[in-house]
């Protein structure tokens, strides 16, 4: 494989890894706290690509010719959106059954998933959508036919990914809201006896990863263009396997995972076949695994006693 080919399709992974590692937080951010899989997470990063073609299409019909401004106020009314859907979910799916049996919120999950792909499908249509391509400028290197391209939303996706998880690392270790959200996962019962109020940092731990989601459909729809009512699926499962490759439960791992993820399918396409880049990808994931159960950064539960 020439250079610039393995060159170009490390730039393509690290910018699918960094879509993975930004939608894995969310997975990683519930299970920590939840000790559950919110299934339904994927399908709110779905909603977001439809917010922001919405979102879009209205700020031009008004005549708002800034692009900046559009984008800034399109990331900002998707991430509000897209915030009340996980607290919504986390009303409807899981509070309610936070004391039954750890299988009932998974299902109701899986329940609130279908209720959110039909929801769209019917108001939106099961046609694919997509948006302009509103950011074409390109960073080009080498000469001739040998030469690597970035585009500035590639570029984007990887910089605001690395920056959003650097800092919710920061949110969690150094702030008291992060100390709360410890606490919970440590102990929720002893953390509401010392005053915490639980049930809202549950809450809140749904509205950071919906909003996490929505960075990525922001980014996602200004890189690819098109969408469907089906990707919240595909994207979801590949997100949540990363959260496991990484070691679900860490932010660091998630974004490794992802990462980790995102190379090893761009890899795979480039130098051996696209048509079984899941099956790599997947396979690598089983191997992980296998000699390392908690995922390359998790870290074994501590059963209390």
């Amino acid at each position: 494989m020439d250079w610039h080919i393995l060159a170009q399709q490390l730039v393509n992974g690290l910018t699918l890894g960094s879509i993975y590692g930004l939608i894995a937080i969310g997975y990683t951010m519930v299970y920590g706290i939840v000790g559950m899989i919110n299934f339904a997470h994927g399908d709110v990063y779905m909603i977001s690509a439809y917010v922001t073609a919405i979102c879009l299409a209205v700020l031009f019909s008004f005549g708002i010719d800034s692009l900046p401004f559009a984008l800034l106020a399109t990331l900002a009314a998707t991430m509000l959106i897209t915030a009340a859907y996980g607290w919504t979910i986390e009303r409807v799916a899981y509070r309610p059954l936070r004391g039954a049996p750890r299988l009932a919120p998974l299902i109701s999950a899986i329940g609130m998933s279908l209720v959110l792909q039909n929801g769209v499908q019917l108001s939106q249509g099961a046609k694919t959508q997509g948006v302009p391509s509103l950011i074409p400028a390109t960073l080009r290197f080498g000469e001739g036919n040998d030469f690597v391209q970035i585009t500035l939303v590639q570029l984007m996706i990887i910089v605001v990914s690395l920056t959003s998880m650097a800092a919710l690392t920061w949110l969690i270790q150094r702030t008291s809201l992060g100390r709360q959200c410890r606490a919970t996962q440590q102990d929720r019962r002893m953390a509401a006896i010392l005053g915490i109020n639980t049930d809202r940092i549950i809450s809140t731990v749904f509205v950071i990863g919906a909003a996490m989601a929505a960075i990525a459909g922001v980014l996602v729809t200004l890189n690819y263009g098109s969408f469907d009512f089906y990707i919240g699926f595909v994207t979801g499962i590949k997100a949540f396997t990363a959260a496991v490759l990484g070691g679900i439960g860490s932010l660091p791992g998630a974004m490794l995972g992802g990462l980790i993820l995102g190379l090893s399918e761009a890899l795979f396409s480039g130098m051996v076949n696209t048509d079984y880049k899941d099956v790599f990808a997947f396979s690598l994931l089983v191997l992980v695994l296998i000699f390392r159960p908690t995922g390359l950064l998790g870290k074994p539960e501590v059963e209390k006693v």
